[in-house]
């Protein structure tokens, strides 16, 4: 009987589900959104159990679309956001929200809330936080856990146990406690390197009861990505998920790292092996993340890391980011006046308006490196909610220059240009910072939805010097789930046998065109005065209230 495997994806905006067969051949996928609630100061929550029910419907319908039997599916995984989850000791939702809520108990990735704690911790300068670059972001996992003790008290004493929402998938789809070395190395702190959970940390940023506890609430036993969890699925996540009871389930990955996975252990054209420590990772979504695979550990200020076995096992990974990516284009977008204007042109041609964008833009320059020039005389730092790295700055915010008073599609063009430019630039600055501490890489892997995008993987290469692949995969963030479920059905015995067999490079960028190289130089000038307003701007205004 043929074997397939199931990745299940859960991001900002919605959850995917894909099939893949044992070769890494997608065979079908599915979408369904999931709710947000967005409210003032940066407050961003979801519900867990509405999560678990679009993941449902996804596989549901994904397995409808490959027309394939629940027998045939002999492992699934899952990877997610790093949002919190938080539910009582039974199991039930505990609410993270102001207005009291109980379904809406999980705190998503890019909620800001915990910025003064954040810094609270930081001002520790505990050792630990040398392996987050130095500086904890409001975006991890302890910042958001002080805040609830600090704010919501109730809450953080109703709480029976806290997930990673990755974890929590997991937890919900075998009833297992363990959590992945992924999700707790890269976002809650934990060294696997330095024998686990550091109490002395845990109790000087003000979280003691977790050591006093012996951390039952945060994660006791913490196994590494792919390892098959308790006896697979329960008969009611089975159910829920129209699968077969039993079926093996992996230990999950945070979901930009679930596309490193899927992406930067791919055979290249010759069909030899891959040397994952000269290949970045650059995964683009909502936010982007920046992965770089080392054998010896490298500490890179603003950049997160080094985490053992964040990623490989047995290897270290620098994770640089971008907190808005996909989003910063999309808000660009959605604040040009002429956007219902231009939405409206294409969807006659059946395009979604960055596909029709493209679609002229490249065609007015001639080529995908060429179409820069569009964005000489506009300017964009796209930092809407903060700096990642390697500034590590939550309160950077985004500045736009050279606008003018034009509302037609060539001037919305010119603005989704520079606006790529811009991130492009962020982009450089994070990979800069790595070969300045030793982390140097030939060629860069892209995934995420942007990555299909030949504009977009252009204006990267030519930007970064580096040569940009895409996977062979048109969904590596969905394949690297499914890749969990390989290992844990024992199809292969490794995430790193698994990677070589079942992922491999696809098209390279071009060449870049001449005199482009210089000219991205020049506007990267630009950028950095930019960045020089933003600071010396809050700089000037600090002090004075946000609100009368």
């Amino acid at each position: 009987m043929p074997q397939a495997y199931i990745g299940v994806d859960v991001g900002t905006s919605s959850t995917r589900a894909g099939v893949f067969d044992q070769a890494g051949n997608l065979l079908s996928t599915a979408r369904h959104p999931i709710k947000t609630w967005h409210e003032a100061g940066d407050i961003v929550e979801q519900s867990s159990s509405d999560i678990w029910d679009a993941c449902a419907k996804s596989v549901r319908a994904a397995m409808a679309e490959a027309a394939i039997a629940p027998d045939m599916i002999k492992g699934i995984g899952f990877d997610a956001t790093c949002s919190l989850v938080v539910l009582d000791r039974d199991g039930e939702p505990v609410t993270v929200s102001a207005s009291g809520e109980r379904r809406r108990n999980v705190i998503v990735w890019m909620d800001h809330r915990a910025t003064t704690e954040a810094r609270l911790i930081n001002e520790t300068q505990d050792e630990v936080l040398r392996y987050v670059g130095g500086s904890i972001s409001p975006e991890m996992e302890m910042p958001k856990l002080l805040w609830l003790k600090r704010h919501l008290r109730a809450s953080f004493d109703a709480a029976g146990h806290f997930f990673d929402l990755a974890d929590y998938l997991t937890w919900r789809a075998t009833g297992s406690l363990q959590r992945s070395t992924c999700t707790v190395t890269c976002k809650w702190n934990y060294q696997p390197h330095a024998g686990g959970w550091s109490a002395p940390f845990i109790q000087r940023i003000g979280l003691s009861e977790f050591a006093t506890e012996r951390y039952a609430r945060i994660g006791t036993e913490i196994v590494a990505p792919g390892t098959r969890l308790a006896a697979g699925l329960t008969r009611a996540a089975a159910g829920d998920l129209g699968l077969n009871p039993g079926t093996p389930v992996g230990a999950s990955l945070i979901d930009a790292h679930a596309g490193g996975v899927g992406a930067i252990g791919g055979r290249d054209g010759s069909g030899g092996s891959a040397d994952v420590s000269d290949r970045l990772a650059y995964i683009m979504g909502t936010s982007a993340c920046i992965m770089a695979t080392t054998k010896d550990p490298c500490f890179v200020p603003g950049v997160w890391g080094p985490y053992y076995s964040g990623m490989v096992p047995d290897f270290w990974l620098n994770e640089g980011g971008q907190s808005a990516a996909g989003a910063a284009i999309d808000h660009l977008l959605k604040s040009h006046p002429g956007h219902a204007e231009v939405s409206a042109a294409a969807r006659k041609d059946g395009l979604d308006i960055i596909e029709f964008l493209e679609k002229r833009i490249i065609a007015r320059a001639g080529n995908a490196s060429r179409a820069a020039l569009l964005a000489r005389d506009v300017h964009v730092l796209p930092e809407f909610i903060g700096n990642r790295s390697p500034y590590a700055d939550p309160d950077t915010r985004a500045v736009i220059a050279g606008l003018d008073l034009d509302t037609d599609v060539a001037s919305m063009e010119r603005l989704f240009v520079a606006g790529l430019c811009g991130l492009a630039y962020g982009l450089a600055e994070v990979i800069e910072a790595f070969a300045a501490h030793g982390v140097t890489s030939r060629i860069m892997i892209m995934g995420g939805g942007a990555s299909r995008s030949p504009l977009v993987r252009q204006i990267m290469a030519d930007t970064t010097g580096l040569t940009v692949a895409l996977p062979q995969t048109k969904e590596p963030v969905l394949l690297g789930a499914a890749m969990l479920g390989a290992v844990a059905g024992g199809a292969f015995a490794s995430i790193g046998e698994t990677m070589a067999k079942m992922s491999a490079l696809g098209r390279l960028s071009e060449p870049t065109a001449e005199g482009m190289a210089d000219f991205h130089r020049r506007k990267r000038s630009v950028y950095q005065l930019l960045r020089e307003v933003d600071g010396s701007s809050r700089a000037a205004m600090r002090g004075f209230a946000l609100a009368l």
